[in-house]
């Protein structure tokens, strides 16, 4: 999924982003976009800062190793944290890696949490909560952007946020094929 992310954010940099990115209100006339969106990336910090972070939540999944469940759960969080921005209607643009990055860390703390013993389940537990921490200290709830110091694009806390939620809740879903598995 890391790969198949970073490869795609690659391939599409140079193109019009708003071809391609997250825009509320053709959500229903063009939904892929909630596919295409993880490729447009506003400048090129904003495109290495994403790649970075892609490279370190692939070696997250790489080291722990997750389940074949974790990939899915990931897979399928993607388009849900774009949806997840109809809740932030002001919010009338969006494009990046960083929402889909927060489903996929919280995908790997799920994984943890439930299916490990000892040192690892508490890794997964710290990893969900040094993310709640994180989401929580941006205030997504504050409005749609941010301008932080040192960047040249706006940051859309919300997204995050939706990444949060969508990767807890998919990773949940899956969580029972394991325990059915196994009786």
């Amino acid at each position: 999924m890391a790969l198949l992310l970073g490869l795609a954010a690659v391939l599409a940099h140079g193109a019009v982003p708003t071809s391609i990115d997250w825009q509320p209100d053709r959500a229903a006339a063009e939904p892929w976009r909630a596919l295409t969106a993880v490729a447009v990336h506003y400048s090129r910090l904003h495109l290495a800062a994403n790649l970075a972070g892609t490279l370190l939540v692939g070696a997250l999944g790489w080291a722990v190793p997750v389940s074949w469940r974790a990939t899915v759960a990931w897979a399928a969080a993607w388009p849900l944290t774009q949806l997840g921005l109809l809740a932030q209607p002001a919010l009338t643009h969006y494009g990046g890696l960083s929402g889909v990055l927060h489903a996929g860390v919280a995908v790997v703390g799920v994984e943890l949490l439930a299916y490990e013993r000892g040192p690892r389940r508490v890794i997964g537990a710290a990893l969900l909560a040094g993310l709640a921490v994180k989401v929580t200290l941006e205030a997504p709830w504050q409005g749609p952007l941010r301008h932080p110091p040192g960047w040249d694009i706006a940051v859309a806390p919300f997204a995050h946020l939706t990444g949060f939620v969508a990767g807890i809740g998919c990773a949940l879903l899956l969580l029972p094929w394991r325990s059915l598995r196994r009786r």
